[in-house]
């Protein structure tokens, strides 16, 4: 299927590894021009793979977490481009900062996995409005469940539903769809790096692969992706104002289905 994305410019924050690694190679196999802005460069390899695919893919370095990071990212995807279609919000890391953590650093994690969503948004809001496009905001399943040790990364994935919501019912009148993508596990770098912290990774991936009630597996970046693109194209054109779980019934099934 063609989904109509042939030349259109989207921003993909964390948009070098994981997650955003897939979201922006699935937008490349499509056509679309995926404009990396990550805080550091990403991988040589990853990069070489992607440009062969979409020659015009692109990266720009900036610290979002700093409104001016933001603000120098966006401009200069204007000046290369003259145009953005399209915004995927996905940088981010769950940084463990819990009520024990106190308040500067609850702050300081908002700027790193809140702020830049809602920063972005608006300096892409005149593209955006002119392009008639979208925005998919990359959540968590924490923002439903909780989690337990870390509040302020719930808070800033529960904020982004609430945004989602608001954006798209302040954006209709303009085109523009909003709607969001919550992933619960998803086997990413990040993810595994995280288990090499436990005392038994392999056990602990058992434990939390056994929850998952479809397949007892964990997602794949790639599935992301592929529900990320699709809300993006003109062929989800009436969708907004959508949370789409993409995370094999973890949020919604009895986790002890199948056991």
């Amino acid at each position: 299927m063609d989904l109509g994305l042939t030349g259109k410019v989207v921003i993909v924050t964390g948009g070098g590894a994981g997650i955003g690694g897939a979201i922006s190679e699935a937008l490349a196999a499509e056509g679309a021009i995926p404009v990396i802005v990550a805080r550091r460069a990403p991988e040589a390899g990853f990069i070489a793979a992607l440009t062969t695919r979409q020659p015009q893919a692109s990266v720009v370095i900036a610290d979002l977490a700093q409104d001016d990071g933001c603000r120098t990212a966006v401009a200069e995807v204007q000046r290369r481009f003259g145009r953005i279609d399209a915004l995927v919000n996905n940088a981010g890391t769950n940084d463990g900062v819990g009520l024990e953590a106190g308040p500067e650093a609850f702050r300081a994690s908002l700027d790193q996995n809140l702020l830049h969503y809602y920063t972005l948004a608006h300096l892409c809001l005149d593209d955006l409005k002119a392009a008639r496009g979208a925005i998919v905001n990359i959540s968590s399943k924490t923002a439903l469940t909780g989690q337990g040790s870390t509040s302020a990364y719930v808070a800033a994935k529960a904020a982004q539903l609430g945004l989602t919501r608001e954006w798209a019912a302040a954006l209709a009148p303009h085109g523009v769809r909003v709607n969001a993508v919550i992933p619960a596990e998803v086997m990413t770098p990040m993810y595994a790096r995280w288990l090499e912290t436990l005392p038994d990774p392999d056990a602990a991936l058992a434990t939390i692969t056994a929850r998952i009630p479809l397949g007892q597996r964990m997602t794949e970046a790639a599935e992301i992706a592929a529900t990320t693109v699709f809300l993006l194209s003109p062929k989800s054109g009436h969708t907004t104002g959508q949370w789409l779980f993409v995370d094999g019934g973890y949020v919604h099934l009895d986790r002890a289905l199948g056991r």
